[in-house]
């Protein structure tokens, strides 16, 4: 089974010391693999005590980047990594793939079948965007969502 570590560090805040957890698994790079990666972010939540609320929005989330990343890349593999710093939840898709273009919403495509989902991500997060993977190939897509 791919790995997966949960962390939890404390850091100084205004003299205040406050949590930081984090949780990172990598899965294969399937349809498949979604609805595995959907509980993973559900379980590490719930384990984290968040309300269902936050729970339910963080897995549209994981499951919209994570389709993406299956779709329009050519990975192998997928690296999801949940980070929870105080009141925001980040969440961070990276593949490995290539693709030819930058994610980005399609506003006109709410009538269509794909190009919806980071209009949900948009909708859902305080913010989102995109950075070039660490490796220096492929892409990291986040999400920060209220917690």
């Amino acid at each position: 089974m791919p790995s997966s570590h949960n962390a939890a560090t404390l850091r100084g805040c205004g003299g205040v010391a406050v949590e930081l957890l984090s949780d990172a698994f990598q899965l294969p790079a399937l349809r498949t693999s979604v609805p595995e990666a959907r509980r993973r972010v559900t379980a590490a939540l719930r384990e984290w005590g968040a309300v269902e609320q936050v729970r339910d929005d963080a897995e549209l989330v994981v499951s919209e980047l994570f389709t993406n990343a299956v779709r329009h890349t050519d990975s192998e593999q997928v690296h999801c990594e949940l980070t929870l710093d105080g009141a925001r939840l980040r969440v961070a898709v990276t593949d490995q793939g290539h693709s030819d273009s930058r994610p980005r919403a399609q506003p006109r495509s709410t009538d269509r079948e794909c190009g919806r989902g980071l209009l949900l991500v948009g909708a859902l997060s305080e913010d989102w965007g995109e950075r070039p993977a660490d490796t220096g190939r492929g892409r990291v897509v986040w999400a920060d969502l209220a917690y």
